[in-house]
């Protein structure tokens, strides 16, 4: 996606937690803190953005989200429990944060299975009012692209919440 199209949606995600009054935080695998970057490249965006997480190995996962081992070793790293696990875990550790996007996927060029291609990426939203989403999507490209990809779909989920 063109830097200003990022930073349009950006800007219309803040705008959209502004008027919700809700405050974000990310937690973010094959991202790598992409997602919270876009944000905050946007002047005045603490107003909203509490912060984020990246837990790129299940051990931070774990540890930093309190991502229970089991569903780790039940569905793996990338899978839509693990995202909402995420998510939940961002919320429990970011207390003043009311809703947490998580990304966990493939992002390649190598990791990927039959099962699990390179571009499989899933997303978890949780807010403190008990809504939770979670979706999995198969994005095509290098690793740039799945990546750019993967943030604009959870930027469109925050902004749909």
């Amino acid at each position: 996606m063109p830097d200003n199209a990022l930073r349009t949606l950006s800007e219309h995600v803040l705008e959209h937690l502004r008027r919700t009054g809700w405050r974000l935080v990310t937690v973010e695998s094959c991202t790598g803190g992409l997602i919270a970057a876009a944000l905050s490249d946007i002047p005045g965006s603490s107003d909203v953005l509490e912060g984020g997480f990246v837990t790129y190995s299940n051990a931070l996962k774990m540890s930093a989200v309190s991502v229970p081992e089991a569903i780790l070793a039940q569905y793996g790293a990338v899978s839509t429990q693990t995202a909402e696990a995420m998510a939940n875990g961002g919320l429990l550790n970011a207390r003043d944060a009311d809703v947490a996007i998580s990304v966990t996927g493939i992002a390649g060029p190598g990791g990927g299975s039959t099962l699990k291609p390179v571009g499989t990426v899933c997303f978890g939203l949780v807010a403190r009012t008990g809504s939770t989403t979670s979706v999995q999507c198969h994005f095509t490209g290098d690793r740039a692209a799945i990546r750019a990809q993967s943030v604009h779909h959870a930027l469109q989920m925050v902004l749909n919440a």
